[in-house]
């Protein structure tokens, strides 16, 4: 439970990375494999951050919660 599972796939190229909670507390991360592993990096840690902010328990959308991450992020 609470385990971060990495995965790469072939995803289009506007889609960097996302994550998928499981039914057993787990997060599934899918990273775009036609990235740089650079890229895959930061993704990486993006999608990490969305998990230690608790993100997936809000009720907001995903275009919410990307403007609420960006704004602290900048500030």
């Amino acid at each position: 439970m609470n385990e971060i599972i990495i995965r790469t796939l072939e995803l289009p190229p506007t889609v960097r990375a996302f994550t998928l909670p499981d039914a057993q507390g787990d997060y599934n991360i899918y990273l775009n494999c036609a990235l740089s592993s650079e890229q895959q990096q930061k993704s990486l840690l993006h999608e990490r951050e969305h998990i230690s902010r608790g993100d997936f328990e809000k009720t907001l959308s995903a275009a919410q919660i990307e403007r609420e991450m960006e704004r602290k992020t900048n500030a």
